[in-house]
This record gives C-alpha cells, sequence and structure tokens, in this order.
C-alpha cells in the first residue's frame, strides 16, 4: 500500500478508535468509592456511578415518622461506628417517607462524622442497586467488600411477583450464604410490602401447595432476613399540614396559615390522599406559582 493511502486511512481509524473507546465501560479502580458519597450501581457494565449531588430531604423536615428515623438513625449511627448494627426493610404506604428517610439518615451520619472530625472515622457511601439488577448482587457485594469503605446498600420499591426467583440471591447474602454480608455493608431497602411480595401470592400459595407452610416459608422468610422492620402508615391531617408548613417555612414561601392549609387541603383532595410527596407536590406547585426556586 502506498503511503498516501496510509495516510488517507489514518484520519479514519483514528475515528474508529475514539468511536470505540466511547463504547467501551470506563476502567474502575479498586478505590472509586472514593470519589463521591453516593452511587448507583449499573450491573449491565458493573460499573458504580458517582452522584454528585443526591436528591434529598432534610432529616428535620421528615414529619409524622418520628419513631421510624430515630430507630433508622440509631441503627445506622452504630454501622457507621464499626458496631453491630441490622439490615432494615422500611415498608408501607406510598410516599410516606421510607427513601428519603434512607437518604437523609446517610447524610446526617456523614455531618456527624464531618463535625466531630474523627481520623478513623470514614464517612458511608450510598450505593443504590436496582431491583431488577438484584442478581448481580454478589458481584457488587464483592466490589464494596475489597473497597473496605462501610457502604449502605441501598434498594428502593423492592417486591417479587409471580415466578420471579431472585429473591434467592438476595436470601443467601443477607445471611444464609456461605460469606454472608461483608462488614462493611449494610442492607436498606423500601417496599410496599411487608413480605416482599403480594397477598395474592401468598394466598395462591397455601391454596396450591401440598405443603402448605413449607412453600410460603421459603418466599415470606426473606423479609425474615431484615433485623428492623420499620412500617409507614398513611398521615392524618394534622401530620400532613406539618409537612406542608415545615417546606414552605424552609424554602421561604410565604402564605398566611389559613390559606396555606386551604390550598394543601384541597391539593390533596384531588390527589385522593395525604402523604409526604403530596405535600412536596404542593409545594413544588405553591413555588412556582409564587415564583420562588426551591434550593
Amino acid at each position: 500500500m502506498s503511503d498516501s493511502k496510509i495516510d488517507d486511512l489514518i484520519p479514519l481509524l483514528t475515528r474508529v478508535a475514539t468511536a470505540l473507546e466511547r463504547l467501551a465501560p470506563p476502567e474502575q479502580s479498586s478505590d472509586s468509592l472514593a470519589a463521591e458519597d453516593a452511587f448507583v450501581w449499573h450491573a449491565e457494565h458493573e460499573r458504580l456511578e458517582a452522584i454528585a449531588k443526591v436528591s434529598r430531604v432534610e432529616f428535620e423536615l421528615l414529619q409524622g415518622i418520628d419513631r421510624q428515623s430515630d430507630i433508622l438513625l440509631d441503627n445506622t449511627r452504630r454501622f457507621a461506628q464499626g458496631f453491630p448494627a441490622n439490615n432494615a426493610l422500611l415498608w408501607g404506604a406510598r410516599g410516606m417517607g421510607k427513601s428519603s428517610l434512607v437518604k437523609a439518615v446517610h447524610a446526617t451520619v456523614n455531618r456527624e462524622i464531618s463535625e466531630k472530625s474523627e481520623p478513623k472515622a470514614a464517612p458511608l457511601a450510598l450505593v443504590e442497586i436496582h431491583r431488577e439488577d438484584i442478581p448481580s448482587l454478589p458481584r457488587l457485594l464483592q466490589r464494596l467488600r475489597t473497597s473496605g469503605r462501610p457502604c449502605i446498600l441501598f434498594c428502593d420499591d423492592l417486591s417479587f411477583d409471580g415466578e420471579d426467583s431472585t429473591y434467592k440471591s438476595l436470601k443467601g447474602v443477607l445471611e444464609g450464604g456461605i460469606e454472608g454480608r461483608p462488614e462493611n455493608v449494610i442492607f436498606y431497602a423500601t417496599s410496599n410490602r411487608r413480605h416482599l411480595m403480594a397477598r395474592d401470592m401468598i394466598e395462591n400459595e397455601r391454596s396450591t401447595a401440598i405443603h402448605t407452610s413449607e412453600a410460603v416459608e421459603e418466599k415470606v422468610s426473606l423479609s425474615d432476613r431484615f433485623g428492623l422492620w420499620l412500617g409507614f402508615h398513611n398521615c392524618d391531617q394534622d401530620t400532613y399540614f406539618a409537612m406542608v408548613e415545615g417546606y414552605a417555612a424552609r424554602h421561604g414561601l410565604e402564605l398566611p396559615v389559613e390559606q396555606l392549609r386551604a390550598e394543601a387541603r384541597e391539593w390533596s383532595i384531588t390527589r385522593g390522599s395525604r402523604s409526604g410527596r403530596v405535600a412536596w407536590q404542593y409545594i413544588q406547585d405553591l413555588a412556582g406559582r409564587l415564583g420562588k426556586r426551591l434550593d
């Protein structure tokens, strides 16, 4: 091949090489968890994506879940200090702050570690794994184990349907496997279901199984792997108003209390429920009408 033809190919080959480099997953180093305090696990590429800014609600703004907040915060503090702590299942009503509490507790404990300036206390990493990526959990745990950094492994809206057998991966990792859960990892999950499976699935197992108790136990026992069960229930009107007023005060949304409550009440009626999520949606609408930004 002549030199002129080779010269013509160089730009094309350069573009191909650049495109392939972009498609390839970035090479991960063993200390990749040092990049940020929050990450999302992408099972397809076995990659931890660092999240610079987590979408969270401040711990002090969470209303109507004081007992659940105190228990989870205390459990997380013990874990951060290197003492025994339990995996936690936050279950119950939609929009009542289950995932918000996990993220708020993570931020609170890390702030306390930072303020105490203890050189031996490392900030916790919050690592989110999507429900559909549960089969990759053993590989992720090996990654977290070798990092040595204390991690809260978080799965939001965890549940299982039909013939889904991926729950078995989770059972072994939580307690029953040979290796078990790494000492530097704790698992927090949220679900609308107390036993992580629909009630009609449990009843179907009972009605069709030859050995009823054994069939149901196989799936229901998954929730038993969580040492903490924290229930979240629909809030009353006073708690709902407290949520709205707390958000409004925090973000400087000035409106007479009676008008604020009347609008918030009407908003909840149109939504058909009262919850922290509904309160926040109303606040977003109010801020937009007042021309205020929510930081």
